[in-house]
């Protein structure tokens, strides 16, 4: 998952090198304030519209609020495009976030109406803070007091379940083991329930950070639902659709997020659907 404009963290007290592999962010301040956009569903059409929602609308409103906001990063957490991941797809969501990438670093997660050989043909592969693992796209960013990973639930375009594999989690089980004892958000697109849609090796996952105690949260799409809630201890983050959503309960939106070492701020920013939490805050403990 490519990290868009990371050569622009010089700007506004940001630096960006490589060490260990991972992207590092250094600022005075150790909290990372990030904006987590999901299920973007970006077409190569702008006029596609689902159930009265235009996606590339969508994001068009979202991109002004946001450099308002002025966040560190932005990151998408999957489906980026609108269903399986097409070079047009991708090529439209490219143009919209140039407004983004060209003053902070982008991270986009990948989907199941992604297709990783299209993405990174048109985002490219080779960025700070991607890892090396098989036939997958992480990604690590670091501050000084807080660490991301995206993960990578792909399986294939336009099939719904999500997968990270055993690769993906031998790796992440080792990086844990052997990198700095920072707390550490998980992002990845898929729900971490039971359903079969959703990431059918969440138990196996669930072994690897539970005892891992500087894991403190998983941030995650794919149900274009807005939920909070905490998993032995873990907090549970599910991001809202910017796309469309399923439910008219639900809210359109995007999220401004404000990372410490202690818990996490978040403000809902809710562009249509159901805005009756828009501008609301919700605050976040870790475990210890």
């Amino acid at each position: 998952m490519p990290l868009l404009g990371s050569d622009l963290l010089t700007r506004r007290a940001f630096s960006l090198s490589l060490a260990g592999g991972a992207a590092l962010l250094r600022a005075e301040e150790p909290e990372m304030h990030w904006a987590l956009l999901s299920d973007t569903h970006i077409p190569e059409n702008p006029e596609d519209s689902y159930r009265g929602f235009r996606p590339v609308d969508n994001l068009r409103k979202a991109v002004p609020m946001v450099l308002e906001a002025k966040p560190q990063g932005v990151l998408i957490c999957g489906d980026a495009a609108r269903l399986k991941g097409l070079p047009g797809d991708y090529r439209m969501l490219k143009s919209l976030l140039d407004p983004l990438s060209s003053r902070m670093p982008v991270a986009i997660a990948l989907g199941n109406h992604d297709d990783r050989k299209n993405f990174l043909d048109v985002f490219g592969g080779s960025q700070p803070g991607t890892q090396k693992v098989k036939n997958r796209h992480v990604l690590v960013i670091e501050g000084p007091a807080l660490r991301f990973i995206v993960l990578d639930s792909l399986i294939m375009p336009d099939f719904t379940p999500g997968l990270l594999g055993k690769d993906q989690r031998t790796w992440l089980a080792q990086f844990l083991d052997t990198a700095a004892p920072l707390p550490t958000v998980l992002f990845m697109h898929h729900t971490p329930d039971d359903s079969d849609s959703a990431l059918l090796d969440m138990p196996r996952l669930m072994d690897i950070i539970r005892g891992r105690n500087m894991v403190k949260a998983v941030v995650f799409g794919h149900s274009h639902r807005y939920a909070h809630l905490v998993w032995d201890g873990i907090q549970m983050i599910n991001l809202p659709a910017l796309g469309y959503n399923f439910n008219d309960s639900e809210p359109v939106g995007w999220v401004d997020a404000v990372f410490s070492d202690r818990g996490a701020s978040l403000t809902l920013h809710a562009l249509g659907g159901n805005t009756e939490r828009d501008g609301k805050t919700v605050v976040l403990a870790w475990r210890s």
